[in-house]
């Protein structure tokens, strides 16, 4: 009775974790492209597949791995597992997902569409497909943001623009954002692809059919390697994730380049803003200088000259006239301390013709070491 009481709640508990066990909603594909709909307890799905609970986990966003003559595949929120046999789409309620599902990969993988491994077994044929639907996908979003950002930092970009337009400064912000995003998402294609490149053993395998199909393995026998033509097929995905990468890094230069032009063009029209301050600042110390003479003549003083008609105009003449050549001086120092020096003049000489490095040391040493020697030694010399 003690022993029974001790495993009684363990039995319940277990029932009870395996009742609450999540539930795949599954799409399956066969060698002919026929497609199955249909939902089962993770429990079941890897018993029946074989595998361990852990091994659809799918806990890394991208990985591609091989359990018990089984591919596990994730591309982010696309789960696929692949048997020689079957290929098995995991959660794919999406709707972009269930668009390619329904319109193109049943077709691919019964060797309808475009696929080079059309002739290969099946296993090649689902890796390309899954591969390709995603390297296509980060060239769509690489396609949308491109024109994007070159419409806005041409925009940006223009001299004649004496500010800046916030709304596209916050435009051109959220595409950087999703450039970013978009470079980190190709990296990690690429690393996941590289480390199954650097691992000969799981390459070979990814190869099931090899250790199924007895053809297949007489054909890889008889010469045709398959692990090498896997080994292809990675690398392929590899470069096209590389030259996907390069145009994401060369889009991220010119918006760099672009701010760097945006910088310099908001600075000249800022140092134009400040040299007419300038400019004004001294005209307006020029005419309050002279004017001084105005204010003396405007207080109530008597003197003999205030009666002459003439002085009116003359002293009037005079403050102008002072005025302008202070801010004539004055302008001509700011030229002369703003304006960028010019080069230096090199003589023609040195441009036409340049000694070797080598002769003129040689020459150098020679003087140095026959410094204080008679003009016979140095003529042996």
């Amino acid at each position: 009775a003690g022993k029974f009481y001790q495993h009684a709640p363990t039995e319940t508990s277990q029932a009870t974790l395996a009742s609450v066990s999540p539930v795949f909603a599954v799409m399956k594909f066969d060698k002919e492209g026929n497609t199955t709909y249909f939902e089962k307890k993770k429990t079941e799905l890897y018993q029946e597949l074989g595998l361990q609970a852990r091994d659809l986990r799918f806990q890394h966003v991208m990985s591609i791995a091989t359990r018990n003559n089984r591919i596990i595949m994730r591309m982010e929120f696309l789960k696929a597992v692949i048997t020689p046999e079957c290929l098995l789409i995991l959660d794919y309620r999406n709707l972009s997902l269930e668009h390619w599902l329904l319109n193109e990969l049943a077709s691919q993988l019964a060797g309808e569409g475009q696929l080079v491994t059309y002739s290969l077994p099946f296993e090649f044929r689902a890796i390309e497909a899954i591969l390709q639907y995603w390297i296509s996908k980060l060239q769509g979003r690489l396609n949308t943001l491109q024109p994007q950002i070159r419409e806005t930092l041409e925009a940006l970009v223009d001299p004649s623009l004496l500010s800046v337009d916030r709304s596209k400064l916050h435009i051109l912000l959220q595409n950087g954002k999703s450039l970013s995003e978009l470079e980190t998402d190709v990296k990690v294609f690429k690393e996941t692809i590289l480390e199954i490149l650097d691992e000969e053993e799981v390459i070979e395998e990814l190869c099931l059919s090899k250790w199924t199909d007895p053809q297949v393995f007489e054909e890889s026998m008889s010469g045709i390697d398959h692990a090498e033509e896997m080994e292809l097929l990675l690398e392929n995905y590899y470069r096209q994730a590389e030259d996907l990468l390069n145009e994401a890094r060369e889009l991220r230069v010119l918006i760099d380049d672009s701010e760097s032009i945006i910088f310099i063009n908001l600075d000249s029209h800022r140092n134009v803003m400040m040299r007419l301050n300038l400019q004004l600042t001294m005209g307006t110390f020029s005419v309050s200088l002279f004017g001084l003479i105005g204010v003396a003549f405007g207080m109530n003083l008597e003197s003999s000259l205030e009666e002459d008609p003439r002085i009116f105009w003359l002293v009037t003449g005079i403050m102008f006239l002072g005025s302008g050549l202070i801010w004539r001086r004055l302008l001509s120092f700011l030229g002369r301390h703003l304006e960028p020096p010019l080069p230096p003049h090199v003589p023609a000489v040195l441009k036409k013709s340049q000694p070797p490095a080598g002769r003129v040391e040689i020459k150098t040493s020679l003087k140095g070491e026959t410094f204080g020697l008679s003009r016979g030694t140095l003529t042996n010399q």
